[in-house]
C-alpha cells in the first residue's frame, strides 16, 4: 500500500477511561491486562495499542461483540473520544495534534459521521435535516437546500423533503440520516451501527444501497457492525476486534481461510463458506499443462505417469486454456499415431474466472470428473485448475481434521 493510497492511519491507538490513566497506560505497556488494569488502577482499557491503514476509497469494517471496543474506536477517528495515546493520521495530518478549532474544520469538511440513533429533529422538514450539518458550517440557505436535495434524491428520498421524521419509516428515517452526512460532501464516512436498528429486510434494503452509492461515489467508508454477514456483505477488508484489541484483519476470505486466533476461528465457524472462498485462492497455481503442438502422446503419457495424474490442461503458445487431456485419450491418440492432439481433447469442460465463489462452481461439477480450469478474465490465460475434492471439502462442513483427512486421501488418489 502506497502513501499516496492511504487515506487514514492509526498507529498505537490506545484510550483509557478514569482517572489514573497515566497508571493504566504503564501497565499497559508492560504487558498487563485489561482486567489487572482495571483491579489495580479502576481505569477501564476501551481500545489498545491499535494498528491499521485504510486505503482510499476502501470500505474497512470494524466488528466485534458488544463491548469489544468497537464503537469506541470509531468515536476516536473524529475525537468525539479523547486518545489517551497513539495518533490518527488523516490525508497526511496528524488530527489527535490538531486544536479545536481546526479538529472542527475537520468534522464539517473531511468527515462525517452516521448513527445507530437517526438523530433527525423531529420539529424539522426532512430537507432541513439533510441540510443541517451545512447551516452548522455555515453555507448560504439556497446552497445549503440544493445540496440537501441532491443528496436525498442519491438515497432515494425525492418527494418526501417536506415532511417530518415522525412520517417516515425507520429505514427512510436511516437514509435521511445518511443523506444528511453525504451532503457535506465528506471524503471519509463513519458509519457506527448505522443499520442495526432496522428490520431485517430493510438492513438488507440498506446495505444493498450503501453498495450501489458506493459504486457511484468512492467514499472512504469506516462501517461498525456486531453482525459477520453485514461484515462480509459490506467489507473490502474486515477488522475484528475483542477486549479493545484487533485480532485480525483482512478480507473475509483471508479471515476464513487463515484465522489468526482461536477467538477469530470461533468467531467465523459458522459462517457459510460457500459464498465467500474464491476459485482464486482455491486454484493449484503450477498444474502440469500439455503445450498443444509441441508435445507428443508418448511424453505426454510419461509426464502424466510421473505426476501420477489421470487428467491434465492443455494449452497453447499464449497459455490460452483449450480442454483437458484425460490419460485414456492420450493412450488411444498413440495408438492410432495421432499427430495433432486438438480432437482428443475435452473441450466441453468447466472454466471460471479467479473470482469466481465455491458457489457458483458447483452447479459445473455435476455429470464431469473434470477439474475446474480458472483462467484469465481478459486473456483466457490458465491461471491453476480447482479439485473438484477441493471443491466438495469447501462445500462441505466437516471439522478441520476430516478435512485433513480428506486432503490426504485425495493426495494418495
Amino acid at each position: 500500500m502506497s502513501e499516496s493510497d492511504i487515506k487514514i492511519e492509526v498507529n498505537d491507538l490506545t484510550l483509557i477511561f478514569g482517572q489514573k490513566k497515566t497508571q493504566a497506560l504503564k501497565m499497559l505497556d508492560e504487558g498487563k491486562s485489561k482486567a489487572e488494569i482495571l483491579e489495580k488502577t479502576k481505569c477501564t482499557v476501551g481500545v489498545s495499542k491499535v494498528n491499521f491503514q485504510i486505503k482510499t476509497g476502501e470500505v474497512f469494517v470494524i466488528m466485534g461483540l458488544s463491548g469489544s471496543g468497537k464503537s469506541t474506536l470509531i468515536r476516536c477517528l473524529n475525537r468525539l473520544n479523547e486518545p489517551t495515546s497513539g495518533d490518527i493520521i488523516v490525508n497526511g495530518q496528524n488530527i489527535t495534534k490538531e486544536s479545536n478549532e481546526k479538529l472542527l474544520d475537520t468534522r464539517r469538511t473531511e468527515m462525517s459521521m452516521v448513527f445507530q440513533k437517526f438523530a433527525l429533529l423531529p420539529h424539522r422538514s426532512i430537507i432541513e435535516n439533510a441540510a443541517f450539518g451545512l447551516e452548522i458550517r455555515g453555507e448560504e440557505k439556497e446552497a445549503r437546500l440544493a445540496k440537501a436535495q441532491e443528496a436525498l434524491e442519491t438515497v432515494g428520498l425525492k418527494g418526501f423533503e417536506h415532511q417530518k421524521p415522525s412520517q417516515l419509516s425507520g429505514g427512510m428515517q436511516q437514509r435521511v440520516g445518511l443523506a444528511r452526512a453525504l451532503a457535506n460532501n465528506p471524503e471519509v464516512l463513519l458509519m457506527d451501527e448505522a443499520f442495526s436498528a432496522l428490520d431485517p429486510l430493510i438492513k438488507s434494503d440498506m446495505q444493498d444501497q450503501l453498495l450501489d452509492l458506493q459504486g457511484e461515489m468512492k467514499k472512504t467508508i469506516v462501517f461498525i457492525t456486531h453482525d459477520l454477514d453485514e461484515a462480509i456483505k459490506l467489507g473490502d477488508r474486515i477488522a475484528i476486534m475483542k477486549d479493545g484489541v484487533i485480532e485480525q484483519i483482512g478480507t473475509a476470505e483471508d479471515i476464513l481461510k487463515n484465522p489468526a486466533t482461536e477467538y477469530v476461528e470461533a468467531f467465523v465457524e459458522k459462517v457459510d463458506r460457500k459464498s465467500i472462498i474464491t476459485a482464486g485462492t482455491m486454484m493449484f497455481k503450477q498444474p502440469t499443462t500439455v503445450l498443444l503442438g509441441k508435445e507428443g502422446p508418448e511424453s505426454i503419457i510419461r509426464k502424466m505417469r510421473k505426476n501420477a495424474l489421470q487428467v491434465v490442461p492443455v494449452i497453447d503458445a499464449q497459455r490460452v486454456f483449450k480442454g483437458f487431456l484425460w490419460l485414456p485419450q492420450v493412450l488411444r491418440a498413440e495408438k492410432e499415431n495421432a499427430s495433432d492432439l486438438m480432437p482428443y481433447v475435452t473441450e466441453d469442460c468447466p472454466s471460471v474466472y479467479a473470482d469466481y465463489t465455491v458457489e457458483e462452481m458447483l452447479p459445473l461439477t455435476p455429470g464431469t470428473k473434470s477439474p475446474i480450469a480458472v483462467v484469465d478474465k481478459d486473456n483466457g490465460k490458465l491461471l491453476g485448475v480447482v479439485a473438484q475434492t477441493s471443491l466438495i471439502i469447501e462445500a462441505t462442513k466437516y471439522d478441520r481434521e476430516e478435512i485433513q483427512q480428506l486432503k490426504e486421501q485425495a493426495i494418495e488418489q
